[in-house]
């Protein structure tokens, strides 16, 4: 916000003064920051205790650190300062618990208190983002309020709050606020309290919209064995071959059925989505600032600056990522980010769609028909140049995968080339890497892992006894991590994607974002606490499932599943099992373009645990009064 009045203006991180409990208020003119103090993106992120507070030095961090110090509390990360006044609760960090939050409307009976949350409309002044400060102090004409991003000069000497706001109450006892600037509204004050007298009551949600339903088609017989893909489609004729036939899901029983969630459900996985992007970003960074921490995704030293220089140059470079959900009416609380190579793009972006409406199915939208084109957006947006390489193994899988994506590309204005294999690459002049047909390899487009390339790092290391320096043997065949880690070509997903794929980072979020309401409780050591809700071992790099383990609050075996990487540094996370939905477990994915909710699907298994044999349905999203009426 701009300042005020005629005192002098502070630079950006000054101190303007101190509220209760010694809390700074500090300078956010942003047009006078220094770039030595605060070099990247990075340099922005205000962490207190370790505990991630905001972006410095924004009104949301300000009254997030002060309910923190003063009170122990702290509420959920927003987007804008206005949606704090549709928040619900709060976490008392200290206690592990989660405390009711209360909404009044400026001109309630039932006045602010000190440390309610006083929140502005947006618009005007507060133009898109609204603002929030602290109640200080309440009296019958006026309250005092602490606050950051306002104004960028010192409190006057002496004062430990920063704004006056005038307020007169009414017969009733109805307590009105005046709002300074006129072309702002104050919405009102949130407090934590159980005492809902007078709160404003948002619109409740009937019970039962988180679940999840299976539906069956009702359509001849004749068509299990109709041809709905076209083969004329290069990855409609690799999926039909992959399958056998025009199917969904390997299993022909299946065939006429699909799963259906209420808008309310649909509306809550996008914005659960869009908010689990940002918490695992702000992990990577805060993961990448502390060694110690990094240490623990086993990584090779040889990579860590090119790392590093991936997170500083290419944040914003993601095309594909996928987060793994158990939704039922308990709640709804994420698995893992994988934001390298994420599968099953395909199933729900194209073929769940045309399932659909091969059966006729009418009921409801499919969950993956802007897909597609927000992928084709997102490349849009990219910052890839001329020719863009889609590298794939020799697998039926990614054909299909691979071809997908390359429509998109192909879809977005690019000129695309498929690259199945490395055996038709070779090296060029001054350390480039062509292909069959003699282009330069520059902008690439990947089906493999990134751990799939570190490991022949490990390996060469290991050879030699000794820590490679990152450089390519000429003399020998291009091989993958000389394609992946390569100064002349920019990779998708870049390299930091190592990170938040890495079940390493999810200790790091809870600690970072303690009793998190989408989070689940996750350690690097075996705690009493999770033995006694039950847990899952995962090891910190893994595909597929594999070497997954389930245990209950009975220290018994419930699930495992076996695999090769059995030899990974574990984590511990809460059991919190799958909802089982007639003879299936079913895991919600929600995919994303560019970071953004994209679309979600369903994988399902008769195990707990979801692995590469684990089959992709059809998910339908219902409006809320139809969704209630399913069987």
């Amino acid at each position: 916000m701009s300042k005020s009045g005629n005192q002098q203006s502070l630079p950006f991180g000054a101190p303007l003064g101190v509220a209760s409990g010694g809390v700074i208020s500090y300078s956010s003119d942003y047009k006078t920051v220094n770039e030595d103090t605060y070099p990247d993106r990075s340099a922005f992120r205000s962490y207190y205790e370790g505990v991630y507070m905001g972006y410095k030095w924004q009104c949301v961090e300000y009254a997030r650190r002060w309910l923190y110090v003063n009170k122990g509390l702290i509420f959920n990360d927003v987007s804008m300062a206005y949606e704090i006044f549709r928040l619900s609760s709060i976490r008392d960090i200290k206690n592990n618990t989660e405390l009711p939050l209360c909404s009044f409307a400026n001109g309630s009976q039932q006045p602010p208190r000190v440390g309610d949350l006083l929140i502005w409309e947006e618009g005007g002044e507060f133009e898109e983002t609204g603002h929030v400060a602290i109640v200080s102090e309440v009296f019958d004409d006026k309250i005092h309020i602490v606050e950051q991003n306002m104004s960028f000069e010192a409190w006057p000497d002496g004062r430990n709050y920063s704004r006056e706001i005038k307020a007169k109450i009414g017969k009733k006892g109805d307590f009105w606020l005046q709002c300074s600037f006129d072309d702002s509204v104050i919405l009102g004050w949130v407090s934590q309290t159980e005492d809902r007298t007078h709160a404003v009551e948002f619109e409740e949600l009937p019970r039962g919209l988180s679940n999840i339903k299976i539906q069956t088609v009702n359509a001849p017989a004749s068509k299990l064995n109709g041809a709905w893909l076209n083969i004329a489609n290069e990855d409609e004729s690799a999926y039909v071959d992959m399958m056998d036939g025009h199917l969904l899901s390997s299993s022909v029983d299946d065939f006429y059925q699909y799963f259906a969630i209420s808008e309310t459900a649909e509306k809550a996985l996008d914005s659960a989505t869009d908010e689990l992007h940002g918490l695992f970003m702000h992990a990577t960074d805060y993961v990448l600032q502390h060694p110690d921490l990094l240490s623990k995704f086993s990584l090779p030293a040889s990579i860590l600056p090119k790392l590093r220089q991936s997170w500083d140059n290419r944040l914003n470079q993601l095309i594909t990522s996928r987060f793994d959900f158990a939704m039922s009416e308990r709640g709804l609380k994420v698995y893992e980010y994988n934001c390298d190579s994420a599968s099953c793009y395909m199933e729900a972006g194209k073929v769940q769609g045309k399932w659909a409406k091969h059966l006729g199915v009418k009921q409801g939208m499919d969950n993956g028909e802007k897909l597609f084109k927000r992928l084709v957006r997102a490349w849009k947006k990219s910052d890839a140049t001329g020719l863009v390489h889609v590298l794939q193994d020799n697998d039926k899988e990614e054909d299909y995968h691979a071809l997908f994506m390359q429509s998109a590309i192909e879809a977005a204005g690019f000129e695309c080339e498929r690259i199945i294999g490395l055996n038709g690459l070779r090296w060029g002049p001054n350390n480039n890497i062509v292909d069959q047909h003699g282009n330069i390899i520059k902008w690439v487009w990947k089906t493999w892992a990134w751990e799939t390339a570190i490991d022949q790092l490990r390996a060469d290391e290991a050879a030699n006894s000794q820590q490679l320096p990152l450089t390519h043997n000429m003399d020998k065949p291009v091989q993958l991590s000389d394609v992946l880690i390569n100064d002349n070509i920019m990779i998708y997903e870049p390299m930091w994607t190592l990170i938040p794929s890495n079940k390493a980072i999810l200790p790091v979020l809870w600690s970072l974002f303690p009793n998190h309401p989408l989070l689940l409780n996750t350690s690097f050591e075996l705690t009493n606490e999770l033995k006694e809700s039950g847990y899952v071992v995962k090891p910190i790099v893994g595909r597929c499932g594999e070497n997954i383990r389930l245990i209950d609050e009975n220290s018994e075996l419930i699930a495992d599943k076996a695999g090769q990487f059995s030899e990974q540094e574990q984590v511990f996370q809460q059991l919190f099992a799958l909802p089982k939905i007639g003879k299936y477990y079913v895991q919600v994915s929600t995919f994303t373009a560019a970071g953004h909710y994209a679309g979600s699907g369903v994988r399902v298994s008769e195990s707990m645990i979801i692995g590469k044999e684990s089959d992709c349905m059809a998910l339908r999203t219902v409006d809320d009064i139809s969704f209630q009426s399913l069987r």
